[in-house]
Parts: C-alpha cells; sequence; structure tokens
C-alpha cells in the first residue's frame, strides 16, 4: 500500500468522527490495526514518519507517535534505527524437541525449510584456555571458529559460534553448509551432545545481525557434541531468537516417587 492509498484508508476509517469515543492516538492505532490484520498493510511495509503522518492526517505529532509507541510496545509494529517504523514481521514459532541431537540444517530441511548460513567470521588458531578444557585438546592444537548467521527460507533465526578442533574438519571446510553433515562424511558423526539453555537478551550487534530490536529475549545454547569414543568434537555457543523458538522436553516420573 503506498502512502496516498495508506492516507486516504486511514482517513475513511472516521479518525476524526466526533461521535467515536477514545482518545485520538487510540483510533489511529485500532485505524492501523484494522489495516494490518485485514492484510492491506503487509509484514515489512514501511509507515511515514511521525511528522509525515501528523501533516498527512491532520494530528499532532504527539497523537501519531503515541499512537506508534503504543502498537510497538504490542509488537504489530517495529522501529529499525536510521530506517524509520515498520510493520512487523510474522515470524513463525518452531518447536524444538530437547532430547533430539541434530543439527540445524537438518531441522529445518524436515520441516520443508530451506537452510542456510551466512559466514560472519571465520579464523583458525590456538584454542583460549576454556575452549583447551572443554574440547579436551592440548595447548597446540590448532581449531577452527566460525561465527555464522543461521537462516530458514531467508529469515535469519540464529547465531552460531562454533570451535572445532581442526584435525576433525580440515583447514579447507567452508562453513557454508551444515557442519555436522561435513563432519559425517570425514568419518566424526556427533553421536551424543550435552546442552545448556539460558534465557538471555541481545546486545545492539547480535540483534541488529538478527533483524530485532536490542534487548529482545533470546536463547543462549551452549552445547558440547561427542563422538562414539567420547571426544569432543565441537563446542558452540548459539542465539537464537526468542520470538521464533520454543524448546520442549518430555519428562516422566521416576521409578522411585
Amino acid at each position: 500500500m503506498d502512502r496516498t492509498s495508506l492516507i486516504a484508508e486511514l482517513n475513511s476509517r472516521g479518525l476524526r468522527d466526533e461521535t467515536m469515543t477514545g482518545p485520538l492516538y487510540k483510533r489511529l492505532a485500532m485505524a492501523l490495526t484494522g489495516l494490518i490484520q485485514e492484510g492491506l498493510l503487509k509484514p515489512g511495509a514501511s509507515l511515514p514518519g511521525e511528522r509525515d503522518m501528523a501533516e498527512a492526517l491532520q494530528l499532532g505529532r504527539v497523537t501519531v507517535r503515541t499512537a506508534y509507541r503504543d502498537l510497538m510496545s504490542s509488537g504489530a509494529l517495529e522501529s529499525r534505527h536510521g530506517s524509520g517504523t515498520f510493520v512487523s514481521q510474522k515470524v513463525e514459532r518452531f518447536e524444538q524437541p530437547l532430547w533430539r541431537l541434530s543439527s540445524f540444517s537438518a531441522d529445518m530441511r524436515s520441516r520443508g525449510r530451506s537452510p542456510a548460513a551466512k559466514i560472519l567470521s571465520r579464523v583458525i588458531g590456538k584454542p583460549a584456555p576454556e575452549e583447551i578444557f572443554l574440547l579436551g585438546i592440548g595447548i597446540d592444537e590448532p581449531v577452527l571458529r566460525l561465527d555464522r548467521l543461521r537462516l530458514a527460507d531467508g529469515l535469519p533465526l540464529a547465531i552460531e559460534r562454533a570451535v572445532i578442533p581442526v584435525k576433525f574438519l580440515g583447514e579447507d571446510a567452508a562453513g557454508e553448509g551444515s557442519l555436522y553433515d561435513t563432519l559425517s562424511e570425514k568419518g566424526f558423526r556427533p553421536v551424543r551432545a550435552q546442552q545448556r539453555l539460558t534465557a538471555v537478551t541481545l546486545d545492539p550487534s547480535s540483534a541488529a545481525i538478527l533483524d530485532v530490536q536490542p534487548g529482545a529475549p533470546a536463547l543462549l545454547i551452549e552445547r558440547v557434541s561427542r563422538l562414539e569414543d567420547q571426544r569432543v568434537v565441537e563446542y558452540t555457543r548459539s542465539h537464537y531468537r526468542g520470538d521464533a523458538y520454543d524448546f520442549v522436553a518430555e519428562l516422566r516420573i521416576g521409578e522411585d516417587l
């Protein structure tokens, strides 16, 4: 919907109808909500700035600002720094079982989604003290540190930071596809893992990469994966968008209860 059509549609919804009750900003917020629900304002659509909207509708700028803030609080709109105000993208929630070890790529393919990885950083170097302990390797054994943005159908869902001993992948590993598939091809298929989940908020840099607001909720997942012979093959820290993922686990009553 272009700007002219948007203004005409909003004016047709009786913003200045004296028979309507409630403050003007509420009427504007309700009118915009109606356009979103009816599909006339699509996810990702750009809205006029506060001043332009106020002038076009002959409303006070504070009225427009308050209406926008109301809709941002409800999640209907989002503000992108330096870009403006947009209709929020609708993100389908993914339910991920905690008892199944699978790669991001395999999980997305099983849902009929197209997985992709954008490399943010790729460095080979010596392991840090914490990595030596977690990976069970020597201080001079090189590791691949691979930071990637994981996407499904083009939608950014997670930032994945993996550390893998080079001896398992080789120095020429590109890191663009599934790491688990590459490890399996080289005979180092992970068979078990331990995960720790922590609720966090995203810093401005991570939020920008995931296309969400700074301070948005996320799940930090730390994973240590092992081979059949118990050697650690991977240590990964991933930030998953909190608005896109639900992690579930099946629980059973213990026999001693």
